[in-house]
């Protein structure tokens, strides 16, 4: 079981900008998809972004693209979100989750993952 650690939420005004990390357990890191989801009050967990194993490859979910940038460091095992542009829409719990599947679409799919974190709570203001 691969534990997953997000940190990095809070909250911010419309506009504004975070960065979300999410810190792996698991040793054999790049051998493994990455993928953020979202989940708001009284929603299904939505798909936001996610990264191959070897973070050549990226998703981006239709309401994010082009504000948000998925990133990874596999030298510290770690996975990032930087939201740019933020609206109130944006305001969920956000996780993080790892996947067996190191590449391709299936990756946008819940599913897909294995482990999930505790999640971190994201609060744009309007």
């Amino acid at each position: 079981q691969v534990e997953l650690v997000e940190s990095g939420g809070g909250l911010v005004q419309a506009g504004g900008s975070l960065r979300l990390s999410c810190a792996a357990s698991r040793r054999t890191f790049s051998n493994y998809g990455m993928g953020w989801f979202r989940q708001a009050p009284g929603k299904e967990r939505e798909f936001v972004s996610a990264i191959s194993g070897r973070g050549d490859t990226t998703y981006y979910g239709d309401s994010v693209k082009g504000r948000f940038t998925i990133s990874r460091d596999n030298g510290k095992n770690t996975v990032y979100l930087q939201m740019n542009s933020l609206k109130p829409e944006d305001t969920a719990v956000y996780y993080c989750a790892v996947s067996s599947r190191p590449i391709g679409s299936i990756l946008r799919v819940v599913a897909s993952y294995d482990s999930w974190g505790q999640g971190t709570q994201v609060t744009v203001s309007s």
